[in-house]
């Protein structure tokens, strides 16, 4: 289990086993049955919840830690199939192997793993095992020596205006669910939020008299307040007034996007919500949630909106972060170029030679 089983550790809700504390006998894997599938339990992975109680208790968010578990996790279920369960079977030739193994695995699609999801799963085993050998858990890091792989400098996918709206109307919103999608689109597109801060908005967090939304916790645990358009507000109320109370249930919990049993929507359901739409627009872009997030800051930038101004929408720390769209807002960089370049356009023509182009010597 790799990349296919990956969804299965990452978001389990309520199915979702946590893994024991203690292994007993000690040296010996357990399988413990669950709803969905077994989990596997061995002396790593008492380490590694030891380790995720460690970052609990330094304040990283539940994603953060659900996160770290998961491709932690996946190498241990690796690990595993090769007999390695304790700490001081833990060699640098295994975590070697390990990337060697991330580097030729083969997705269902045929297609290799991500450069950076081989980079952040690589990343947080060094910092596990950092970790370790710092509890003693180790002699010395066998992983302290291994290489990351370089990261190639990507502009992120973006949608034209037109493209935006054509996803946009993609949503049957004369059905439940339709409308309740339109509504999500119209939020990602008009705020530029996260997927999670999506899926972590509640009722009180909607201001509709001021026309805002708060995010609470966002990325680095930082509150912020972003304003909202008329139209995702529009098409917000008319999900809560007609669909919600419809697909709420008798525990409500306050979150505003639910599904048909009431409950909130997962990461990845929501992220293959998105995706659905993309596609049914005949868009081939990679990316779901995040691609509304780009398009919202890249068109603001077009639009002559202050730099900073889209930093506080997007809630970034650094303006370093949001400088980022200043190469991908590729109309403005056309605009200075027709304006100032000499061969630029049609109108600079050799005489004697109407109808055609001139030619730069």
């Amino acid at each position: 289990m790799i990349e296919s089983d990956r969804h299965d550790y990452a978001y389990g809700g309520s199915h979702e086993k946590k893994l024991r504390s203690e292994c007993d006998p000690p040296n010996r894997c357990i399988l413990i049955n669950s709803k969905r599938k077994p989990v596997l339990v061995s002396p790593l992975n008492t380490i590694l919840n030891k380790y995720l109680l460690h970052l609990a208790g330094k304040g990283f968010t539940d994603n953060t830690l659900r996160v770290r578990r998961v491709h932690i996790a996946l190498f241990l279920e690796w690990c595993h199939r090769l007999g390695a369960i304790t700490p001081r079977q833990l060699t640098k030739a295994v975590f070697e192997s390990y990337q060697q193994h991330l580097f030729s695995h083969r997705k269902r699609d045929g297609k290799p793993l991500a450069l950076l999801t081989r980079y952040s799963r690589l990343a947080q085993l060094k910092v596990w095992s950092k970790w370790m050998t710092r509890q003693n858990y180790l002699l010395h890091d066998p992983a302290s020596d291994l290489e990351l792989p370089l990261l190639s400098y990507r502009l992120p996918s973006v949608l034209t205006k037109d493209e935006a709206e054509l996803v946009l109307h993609q949503t049957k919103v004369d059905t439940p669910l339709g409308l309740r999608d339109r509504a999500i689109l119209e939020m990602l597109y008009s705020t530029g939020m996260r997927r999670a801060e999506l899926l972590n908005l509640r009722l009180d967090d909607l201001d509709r008299q001021r026309g805002v939304v708060t995010i609470r916790e966002g990325k680095g645990r930082r509150d912020r307040v972003i304003p909202v358009g008329e139209r995702a507000l529009t098409w917000l109320d008319m999900y809560l007034g007609n669909v919600r109370p419809i697909f709420v249930s008798r525990c409500d919990e306050g979150a505003i996007f639910l599904n048909l049993a009431g409950a909130s929507l997962t990461p990845n359901y929501l992220s293959w919500v998105v995706r659905k739409y993309l596609r049914a627009a005949h868009i081939a872009r990679t990316g779901a949630c995040h691609i509304f997030r780009h398009t919202m800051a890249t068109l603001m930038l077009e639009g002559g909106a202050d730099i900073r101004y889209i930093q506080a929408m997007l809630g970034h720390k650094r303006l370093n972060t949001t400088e980022i769209y200043t190469h991908v807002s590729i109309r403005m960089l056309q605009q200075v170029h027709a304006a100032t370049h000499p061969a630029a356009n049609l109108s600079n023509r050799r005489p004697g030679r109407p109808g055609r182009p001139a030619l730069a010597n």
